[in-house]
Parts: structure tokens; C-alpha cells; sequence
């Protein structure tokens, strides 16, 4: 049980879900929820956002409004750490399993059904899954240190793709396949970097000297990438926590033009998965507020 003055402790938190609109710079709440929810993705025929909540997998219609648990059957622990698979029939998802609580990857179709274990060696967080549907992207700790490991989408032999110390997260592919962004420590704060999808010409893409920047998400036309920030102080560089005053950044996808697009109370499940528009132009989020329940 996690201790009611810890800044893990969620059992209070209320969760709105946001649509924020890179054209017209709007932001709208588009439903509130009583509870936790997190990280949502934008299903690839526009029409809905996909979330987690208390291990379990959602479907929020975006005309409808109506909400649908998405059956995955012994996979119900289920992390903040999921993405849909480009043609938008599977799933895959991040669970701690049952015998020793690790994250480990399975696909799950998103009509329901039976569970794919992806990758036996824990802990493994994912992030990305190639435009071609072959391949998963991730993070994951070996032997103490946390790398970006890709993996086919049916199961195999993992491979690393990067070896800097410390934290090396949120691998995510473009949508040519190009590139896959991820965030590192390796510079001394947090900061956005890409590499070739094999790994080669890994390039710093954020030199901000007061923000930890995480989890940078590549729209769909490869034009802009949005990331959540930490101020230098709040957070140690490889600290990605809930209850903190954050922003959301955007810039165009060769690091010009960074500026700040919302401010918000969240972190740690805001934005940790790609949740861009299939149009490029708009992407959620989730903002919190504390409520304590009676």
C-alpha cells in the first residue's frame, strides 16, 4: 500500500481529459473523470481515445461519449505504457505480471481476446510499434541499466539500440519508420533525442538548460513533436512523477521553435504514450487535480 503522503499515492486523483488544438490553441475538456485515468492514445480512425485506469484498458467515443472496457483478459494490471498497432486492430500493453510484478509487453487484439506475451525478460515498458506493424519499440532495465530495445511484434530475441548511462526511455517510431525519439539522461537533465531505427546517429534534439523534457511524440505528418516538461529543481532528471505543476512543449520535428503550449498539474500519466490526431493537429492529455474522497 502506498503511503498517503507519498507523491505515488493516486487514490485521491480526478482526471480530465484533454484535447489541446496546435491550429486554433484551444484546449477543451472533453470528459471528467472521478478517478485516475492515464495516457491516451488516438485510435487511427480519429474516432476515439484510449486509456488505462486500475490495470484495465478503455475506449472513450469521441462523438458518442460513451466508454467501453477493452477485454484483456489475465492482462489486468495494466501500466500507463500502451500503443495501438498502426492498422488499429491490436493493442499492446504493458502489465505487471502476477508472479513477480515486473511490466512485460503482450498484444491483445482491440476486439478483445486472449493475451500475447511479447516479452519475457522484465521489467519492459513499451513505447512504440513500427508503421509497418513488425515491431515493437521500448524501454527496459538489463543488468541495472535502462536501454531502448526493439523487438519483432510476434516474439523473439531483443535487441539493444542504446548504451549511454543512465535513462534512456519513451522510444517511439515516426510514421516513415525513420527515426525512433526517446528521451535520455545522457546530457545531464532530461532531454528529447532521436535515432535511425537501427540505432545509428542517436542526436540530441533539446538543449533546454531549465527543463527535464520527456517522452517527445512525433505527429503523424512528422512536422511537430510534443513533450511534457519538468523545471530543472522540481524533479531529478530521471524522475517522471505524478502531483507536479508541468508543461507541455511543442516544437517542429528538427528542434526549431520549441515553445510552451498548456501548463498543468499531472506528469506521470499526462502524456506518456503518443496521442496525436491522425490529422497532426490535435493532441490529448490528462490533467489532474487532488480531491480527497470521503
Amino acid at each position: 500500500m502506498v503511503d498517503k503522503n507519498s507523491v505515488w499515492y493516486r487514490d485521491d486523483d480526478e482526471s480530465f481529459l484533454e484535447i489541446y488544438d496546435t491550429v486554433t490553441g484551444q484546449r477543451e475538456t472533453v470528459h471528467f473523470f472521478d478517478t485516475l485515468i492515464e495516457a491516451p492514445n488516438w485510435t487511427p480512425d480519429g474516432k476515439a481515445l484510449v486509456y488505462n485506469s486500475h490495470g484495465r484498458i478503455f475506449r472513450y467515443d469521441l462523438h458518442s461519449g460513451a466508454i467501453d472496457e477493452i477485454d484483456t483478459g489475465f492482462v489486468d494490471n495494466c501500466n500507463n505504457d500502451h500503443v495501438l498497432s498502426p492498422d488499429g486492430t491490436q493493442i499492446a500493453v504493458s502489465h505487471g505480471t502476477f508472479e513477480d510484478g515486473k511490466s512485460r509487453i503482450y498484444t491483445v487484439p482491440m476486439t478483445g481476446g486472449v493475451p500475447r506475451l511479447i516479452t519475457p525478460l522484465a521489467p519492459s515498458y513499451l513505447h512504440g510499434w513500427s508503421p509497418d506493424g513488425k515491431t515493437l519499440a521500448y524501454c527496459a532495465e538489463r543488468g541495472g541499466e535502462y536501454d531502448i530495445y526493439t523487438i519483432p511484434v510476434l516474439g523473439g530475441k531483443e535487441k539493444r539500440l542504446t548504451d549511454a548511462p543512465g535513462l534512456n526511455d519513451g522510444s517511439e517510431y515516426d510514421s516513415a519508420g525513420e527515426y525512433i525519439w526517446f528521451n535520455s539522461v545522457r546530457s545531464g537533465l532530461m532531454q528529447a533525442f532521436r535515432m535511425k531505427a537501427d540505432g545509428s546517429e542517436q542526436t540530441q534534439m533539446t538543449f533546454d538548460s531549465e527543463w527535464n523534457t520527456w517522452f517527445p511524440h512525433i505527429s503523424p505528418d512528422r512536422k511537430l513533436v510534443s513533450m511534457i516538461c519538468y523545471r530543472k529543481g522540481d524533479v531529478e532528471p530521471g524522475e517522471h512523477v505524478p502531483h507536479k505543476n508541468v508543461q507541455i512543449r511543442v516544437m517542429r520535428s528538427d528542434g526549431s521553435d520549441l515553445h510552451t503550449v498548456v501548463e498543468l498539474f499531472g506528469g506521470q500519466g499526462t502524456i506518456n504514450v503518443n496521442s496525436w490526431s491522425p490529422d497532426s493537429r490535435k493532441f490529448a492529455f490528462v490533467s489532474y487535480r487532488i480531491c480527497p474522497h470521503s
